[in-house]
């Protein structure tokens, strides 16, 4: 697998990174009361689903709503005079772009984002709230990238990489120190993985203050760029993902040299498995997590075995979802458990036959949120109609109790699959 191209100016990395905990310790105080050393509570509900002791580090309470801002912060923190003067510019699909635009504006300096096509709107319209100027430029953050850093070398700005930088790595292991101090029992980290930056930095960190923790990386089954690259294997990736933060597609070597010395295991997830993980922060810890944000979740739930009994930090990275995808993805969620079932049900075309069968689906106790009465369906007698119910239900046991009310009934019926 062929490593990302670095901007002019950023220095080769070397095969051992120069991070290590004295300079994340010092990065930690550096940032301090810039951004919002954010709760790292145990979640009971979790911890009895998962079977392990789940510890959640919510991230997506930073002002950017994402850990993107230490890195960020750290990396402006240290630009010099000069380099603050001539301004900085960075590649995102979102969160980085945030982090950097937000830090930008605070400190005086002129920030340029080059965001892929496909970046959640909602992110772009905040990112230009922080007076960034954003460029909307390539198909993938790789194309995205290449533009940044001719640009970048046309204008003469500083580049700000999202994961491949000593000082944005330091930044991101600080939230490593936070966890450990306020779940001191922690065996395990399970991070997620796009360019490797988090992972990294909080790897460096641990480790050193405690060797015999575990560091599992995440990544999704689309974007399996760093799983297959410490395991020597190449192959296509791409695809719509609901984890646009970490569907990245190049490999920095800085990142990778990190990873393979100090991460146990890379863990891959599906999108049905992210959503849910998504939906379920929702539903019981009542916060928005984007996509990215929830693979830690989505890797303790399809791996129970691999984590049971065991003490598990999860970073919930961030919580920048568009809007339009989360109401999508809850209501898909509550189709999938059940508890929004549309029925598909043939009826003959006469007076008071919907009425029946929606007495029917009340006296069973469900609720009909939605009806769809198809005459020109041409799947059914010309003397019969086709009628689409959406129903409200407790749970996928009330669902099929339903199902055996309308079928008892008489009526043939199909349940139409989220």
């Amino acid at each position: 697998m062929t490593a990302s191209a670095r901007p002019a100016r950023q220095p080769k990395p070397s095969a051992g990174s120069p991070v290590t905990l004295a300079e994340i310790e010092r990065t930690r105080k550096q940032i301090a009361g810039a951004i919002v050393e954010t709760p790292c509570i145990r979640s009971r509900t979790l911890s009895d689903i998962a079977g392990c002791e789940v510890w959640l580090k919510f991230e997506n309470l930073q002002f950017t709503a994402s850990f993107k801002e230490r890195g960020a912060l750290a990396k402006l923190l240290n630009l010099t005079p000069e380099e603050r003067g001539r301004g900085v510019i960075a590649m995102s699909a979102g969160n980085h772009a945030l982090g950097v635009a937000y830090h930008a504006q605070r400190l005086g300096i002129p920030a340029t984002i080059v965001m892929p096509k496909g970046t959640p709107f909602t992110k772009i319209r905040h990112t230009e709230d922080h007076d960034a100027r954003v460029i909307v430029e390539g198909e993938s953050l790789a194309e995205a990238q290449r533009f940044a850093e001719s640009l970048a070398a046309k204008e003469n700005l500083v580049f700000v990489h999202p994961y491949d930088d000593d000082r944005v790595i330091a930044g991101q292991g600080t939230i490593a120190l936070e966890m450990l101090e306020a779940a001191p029992a922690l065996d395990s980290l399970v991070l997620p993985i796009g360019g490797g930056g988090l992972i990294s930095g909080c790897s460096i960190a641990a480790k050193a203050k405690r060797p015999e923790l575990q560091v599992f990386g995440v990544q999704t089954e689309l974007y399996p760029c760093m799983y297959r690259a410490i395991r020597g294997e190449t192959g296509a990736s791409g695809g719509a993902t609901v984890a646009e933060g970490i569907a990245v597609q190049n490999v920095a070597e800085r990142t990778k040299a990190i990873i393979a010395r100090l991460v146990t295991e890379i863990l891959l997830v599906s999108e049905r498995e992210i959503e849910h993980a998504v939906a379920l922060l929702m539903e019981v810890e009542k916060t928005v997590v984007e996509g990215a944000g929830a693979v830690g979740l989505a890797a303790l739930l399809r791996y129970r075995d691999r984590f049971a009994g065991r003490t598990v930090g999860l970073v919930l990275t961030a919580g920048n979802i568009d809007p339009r995808v989360l109401a999508s993805l809850m209501l898909r969620e509550l189709s999938r458990t059940g508890r929004v079932s549309t029925f598909h049900i043939e009826l003959n075309d006469r007076p008071g036959a919907l009425a029946r069968i929606a007495s029917v689906i009340g006296d069973a106790g469900g609720n009909i949120i939605e009806v769809l009465h198809n005459r020109l369906s041409s799947a059914v007698s010309v003397k019969g109609v086709a009628v689409d119910i959406t129903i409200e239900t407790r749970d996928a046991e009330h669902r099929d109790l339903i199902a055996r009310s309308i079928q008892n009934a008489g009526f043939r019926y199909r349940i139409v699959d989220a």
